[in-house]
């Protein structure tokens, strides 16, 4: 048999609590808040001493009314059943059944407590306070020896250990029973009254605070999962976790009750709840749903941005169009316009006070003047326009040459035309003859020309460049030809020497120094062409021609290469014939002093009649003739049937007259006089002389020989006569010829 309590209960096999009332006095001490985490003043608490809400009849329970600030200050509230008690004391004694409560200055009024005396023999009891959670321990009193002891639950027995596990708020009763021994040691049964555990709230359910209550839209907002332990409890930690409609917000759990949202947005607006929960014991509980309202702030002051600055563009570029807001909140649909055109450049909704849109690669086309707008369900907001201007690099120049011919000689004035048909003005054209430059000019628009003389070194390519300080550019290449005309030949011969053997090979050249290829040239021997020759890449050009006795005469060459025949200056070459014996030569030299004698003789009686027929002309100096290209022509053997050129006046001419009549191999034979006239020098590319010079009268000098049989001094025709040898010119009276 155990001891007795002092009340004289029987204490049966349920163990006392271990926590005396001390303990719990210092335990509340130290953990207890200063202030419930709601802001709300903290409910006071009452604590049992014995801890038992069922007692025996005539027992006493001290009741002690504390708070989270203990120990309690100023004047304690006392309630019975409702009614005002006259005591101020933190503790008072009680032996009634009944439900006290109480309060503090610093408190709000505490939960009812019921606690019972009762007059039974078997009674059930149950400590106070209990919270959820908690393992309770109870114990079935009897007021005599009792064995045989059950506890049941909801009238059902349980189990013979009377601790429960983790109680709950709920209304499970619960009773025991045991067999007391009463008169005569006899036993008998008896049956507790049915008991209610009184199980507090471990915590309240939370409640969500918004902070701010109704949030600006894209501010930050901080939730709050509100809740507080007791007192007796502040010990437990307690943790959270917060959802938007059934999405947690967070990884759960956190230790900190509160959530902080960097920025809400209108479409954040949904409910939110929280949930807390305590660690060691495991309870859960959580808030209600709350609809979180957010405010959308419209957009305003919208302006457009470009770059580059100022709207200035090159073409081919990219154009980055800004478009800003100076207020709005939540998501801001964002478009772009160039004005005349019906549909957006582009859109683009995002939340952010500013947009960009790029448009890479500009044309001519997208200049105009553009604009742009914000909307965030409050209606478009437009900016002002702003212009956006391009400038065009130049195209590549078409170049163009014109000239007054098909073909360009030396002399003409060409023309050079350079344009690019796109580029932003003013336009400075360059023009360039073999990369060198030959002059410029800058034109607000159309095209650039510039003129120049041609000379023979303006043969070769051509081209224009075009520049308007956004890039060069280069025209195709156009090759010019300039057809050289011919310069007068050199007319040469070699072997070189004012004679020559009859027989031997001369060879004829001719070059004109200047003059476009392909060059003809013609050789000619007293105006009869010899033959012709071409040099197709230019130079000169030779001819062989094997000499007779009759080649003695005058020798010139031409160059034509279609833009009119050039002649060389004259030649003179005189053919020796075969050498002879000496009886030929004796005969040559009679043959020459007899004809000699009959020169002079002709020779004085023209002179005297010269002299009777102009008596007061003077004889002219004796001269030796000059040949030019200008004196000579082809003869062609009929003379000019134009009837509208008239023929040329004959002109005074100088009467030569051979001179040296000491040879004796000379014989003085002919005086030859030869009337030049106009002639149709168009049929042959042979006749280019013009008549300037008075025309000459020649006397031939021939040689004698022995052998000649005839008296013929020559072979051939008058025109091939024989070899001329030296002459002298003779002054006469030229009146007969004016006549």
């Amino acid at each position: 048999m155990g001891n007795k309590p002092s009340f004289g209960e029987t204490d049966l096999l349920c163990p006392q609590p271990q926590f005396p009332m001390l303990l719990w006095l210092l335990l509340l001490l130290i953990l207890a808040p200063g202030r419930d985490q709601s802001g709300v003043t903290p409910k006071a608490f009452l604590l049992l001493n014995p801890p038992w809400s069922t007692n025996f009849h005539k027992d006493k329970v001290t009741l002690t009314c504390s708070d989270s600030l203990s120990p309690a200050q100023g004047d304690i509230y006392w309630y019975y059943n409702e009614n005002l008690l006259n005591k101020k004391s933190e503790e008072i004694q009680i032996d009634k059944t009944g439900y006290y409560k109480c309060k503090t200055q610093r408190s709000s009024l505490s939960d009812p407590i019921r606690v019972d005396f009762s007059f039974d023999k078997l009674i059930l009891q149950a400590p106070h306070p209990v919270f959820e959670g908690d393992d309770v321990v109870l114990r079935c009193q009897a007021r005599e020896k009792a064995k045989e002891i059950s506890l049941y639950r909801n009238k059902t027995l349980i189990q013979s250990d009377f601790t429960l596990k983790s109680v709950s708020r709920n209304n499970d009763t619960y009773h025991c029973t045991a067999l007391i021994q009463g008169f005569l040691w006899t036993w008998k049964k008896e049956i507790s009254k049915h008991l209610t555990i009184q199980v507090q709230e471990l915590f309240p359910p939370p409640m969500l605070i918004a902070s701010p209550s109704s949030p600006i839209e894209g501010s930050p907002v901080t939730l709050k999962c509100e809740t507080w332990l007791p007192p007796q409890r502040s010990h437990i930690q307690l943790q959270f976790c917060f959802f938007r409609e059934d999405k947690a917000l967070q990884k759960c759990w956190s230790s900190s009750p509160e959530l902080k949202l960097p920025t809400l947005w209108s479409e954040d607006a949904e409910s939110y709840w929280c949930q807390a929960e305590s660690v060691t014991p495991s309870i859960r509980k959580r808030s209600l749903r709350s609809q979180l309202y957010v405010q959308r702030i419209p957009v305003s002051d919208v302006t457009l941005e470009i770059q580059p600055p100022e709207g200035q563009l090159i073409e081919g570029e990219n154009l980055i169009l800004i478009c800003s807001v100076a207020k709005g909140t939540g998501t801001v649909t964002f478009s772009w316009h160039r004005e005349g055109t019906v549909r957006s450049l582009g859109t683009k909704t995002q939340r952010s006070l500013s947009a960009v849109l790029q448009i890479l690669t500009v044309k001519e086309s997208d200049a105009g003047r553009y604009y742009c707008a914000a909307d965030n369900i409050h209606g478009p907001i437009l900016s002002k326009l702003i212009r956006v201007t391009l400038r065009i690099p130049v195209s590549s120049p078409v170049f163009t040459l014109t000239s007054p011919r098909m073909q360009a000689m030396v002399g003409d004035v060409v023309e050079l035309h350079c344009e690019s048909q796109r580029g932003s003005p003013p336009i400075l054209y360059r023009f360039y003859h073999e990369n060198v430059t030959l002059g410029s000019s800058s034109v607000p628009s159309g095209r650039a020309g510039f003129k120049f003389s041609l000379t023979a070194e303006h043969s070769g390519n051509y081209s224009c460049e075009a520049d308007n300080s956004l890039g060069v550019q280069r025209s195709d290449r156009v090759i010019l030809s300039v057809t050289v005309p011919v310069s007068h030949p050199v007319f040469t011969f070699s072997p070189a020497g004012p004679q020559a053997v009859a027989g031997d090979v001369l060879e004829l050249h001719c070059e004109a120094q200047k003059g476009s290829p392909p060059i003809l040239y013609w050789f000619y021997y007293k105006n009869v062409t010899l033959g012709s020759r071409e040099a197709p890449f230019g130079g000169g050009a030779s001819f062989n021609l094997t000499l007779m006795a009759e080649h003695s005469g005058n020798f010139s060459c031409g160059a034509d290469n279609g833009l009119g025949v050039q002649h060389s200056e004259m030649v003179i070459l005189s053919i020796i014939g075969p050498p002879s014996n000496k009886t030929t030569l004796i005969t040559e030299g009679v043959t020459a002093g007899l004809l000699s004698i009959l020169g002079l003789a002709a020779t004085a009686a023209l002179v005297h009649y010269f002299r009777t027929q102009r008596n007061s002309e003077r004889l002219s100096t004796t001269r030796t003739p000059s040949y030019s290209p200008r004196e000579f022509k082809e003869p062609s053997g009929t003379s000019n049937t134009n009837p509208q050129e008239p023929p040329d006046p004959v002109e005074p001419q100088p009467v030569y007259n051979n001179v040296n009549p000491g040879d004796s191999d000379l014989v003085y034979s002919q005086i030859w006089s030869i009337q030049h006239t106009k002639e149709n020098s168009a049929n042959s590319p042979r006749k280019h002389w013009e008549d300037k010079e008075p025309t000459v009268i020649y006397s031939d000098l021939k040689k004698a020989y022995p052998d000649d049989s005839t008296g013929q001094a020559s072979i051939g025709d008058s025109d091939l006569e024989d070899a001329v040898e030296n002459y002298e010119n003779v002054p006469c009276i030229l009146s007969a010829l004016d006549r």
